[in-house]
């Protein structure tokens, strides 16, 4: 039987989901970008010659790699983004709300 969407969902994994989304997005779009970019300048075969020399890889292969790892590259960047950017929770007996002076 087929699972029914709710809209009453957990807050938290609403918050985790969206975080992701935050996190993975602008990463998928600037390893796109940055794909196009490098893969006009540099043939993959080259590439991988380079990198791992005597393990032949196709061009299929190579520009697969240069993606997911250019997209785990910038969804670092996404991340650390997410993180300066969240607030910051008060403790209790935190006293920066009070006026100096």
């Amino acid at each position: 039987m087929p699972r029914q969407c709710t809209t009453d969902a957990d807050p938290r994994s609403r918050q985790r989901l969206h975080a992701l989304g935050v996190i993975l997005w602008p990463g998928f779009i600037a390893a796109a970008l940055a794909c196009a970019v490098l893969f006009a300048f540099v043939d993959p075969l080259r590439l991988g010659d380079i990198a791992v020399p005597g393990f032949g890889i196709s061009r299929g292969l190579g520009y697969t790699l240069g993606f997911f790892l250019t997209w785990g590259i910038t969804s670092l960047s996404s991340a650390a983004t997410w993180y300066l950017l969240r607030p910051a929770h008060a403790e209790p007996g935190d006293d920066d709300e009070v006026p100096l002076g």
